[in-house]
């Protein structure tokens, strides 16, 4: 396995791939590498010749006065999974600074617009700005021909989707179902800052999600009503401080159609974020979406 933190041999690494005529697939990160990133790793490693892991703390994507420097960090453990795992080259860049990235005097940046307003972009302005450009760029560096995201991170996955399409970058991309801890809570580098306690009330958060799902397979359609029950279930009493639960068109991140998930040809999304003690934890569940229609990207 390759490790490198230059973006050159990055980039010739996969051109030597490419001119062998071998599929290349990209799982970008942060890091702190868990179950759910490895089976986007597992999912990658099934469907291409060569897999490329990054490993980048991106702080484009941070909000103002965000202390990078508290993110989780397992480097020793990264590499170890990803050797597991059979990946071929892991980027991290972080180990020669940003400019590895991001070069002296960079001034460019891609806004993807309808899909990044809502939801995590009317809450964390300019969150979706950072996270469009460093795939971009991990796009340019890399000229995968999968790329893979999970479905926990469902609005960062389709604004990445929808960007891939729009700019013609030739790279489709595969959104992975969700992967849960034996309780439900979704896998995320976040929950090691949890305490015990926090993390036993997190769970409240996935039991949102199976309730909704436990509705509308019971029949119950109408967004306005499966959201509100989201809502109540994650009220004061459940001890965590909520910041949105939505149900929105899984394909548009818009408001349903007349209220209702069988009138959206790609079903719905419900959407949670909610705070354990100060930690943002984010999940969601796809209602109605077995026949999804995607844009693809490639």
């Amino acid at each position: 396995m390759i490790v490198t933190d230059s973006a050159a041999e990055a980039f010739s690494w996969s051109r030597r791939m490419r001119s062998a005529g071998l599929s290349i697939g990209l799982v970008p990160t942060m890091g702190a590498l868990h179950g759910g990133h490895f089976s986007l790793i597992e999912r990658a490693r099934a469907e291409c010749d060569r897999i490329a892991v990054s490993i980048f703390v991106n702080p484009t994507q941070s909000g103002p006065g965000a202390d990078l420097s508290r993110y989780p960090r397992t480097p020793d453990a990264d590499l170890a999974g990803c050797r597991d795992r059979g990946v071929d080259l892991v980027f991290t860049p972080a180990s020669s600074g940003r400019d590895a990235v991001y070069p002296p005097g960079f001034q460019t940046w891609v806004e993807v617009q309808d899909l990044a307003r809502p939801l995590c972009g009317e809450r964390r302005p300019g969150h979706f700005h950072g996270v469009a450009t460093v795939v971009a760029i991990l796009f340019g560096i890399f000229r995968p021909h999968r790329a893979y995201f999970g479905q926990k991170d469902y609005q960062q996955a389709r604004v990445i989707e929808r960007m891939a399409l729009d700019l013609r970058l030739g790279v489709q991309i595969e959104i992975v179902p969700t992967l849960r801890e034996e309780d439900g809570l979704a896998m995320s580098s976040r929950n090691r800052y949890l305490s015990s306690e926090e993390r036993i009330r997190a769970v409240a958060i996935s039991r949102a999600l199976f309730e909704a799902e436990r509705l509308y397979r019971s029949g119950e359609v109408r967004g306005s009503v499966i959201e509100r029950e989201v809502a109540a279930r994650l009220g004061p009493d459940s001890g965590l401080r909520l910041d949105y639960a939505r149900v929105l068109d899984a394909l548009t991140l818009e408001p349903l159609a007349g209220d209702r998930i069988d009138q959206a040809p790609g079903g719905a999304v419900v959407a949670i974020a909610a705070y354990a003690g100060t930690t943002r934890l984010i999940d969601n569940i796809l209602l109605g979406s077995e026949d999804r229609g995607r844009p693809g990207g490639a």
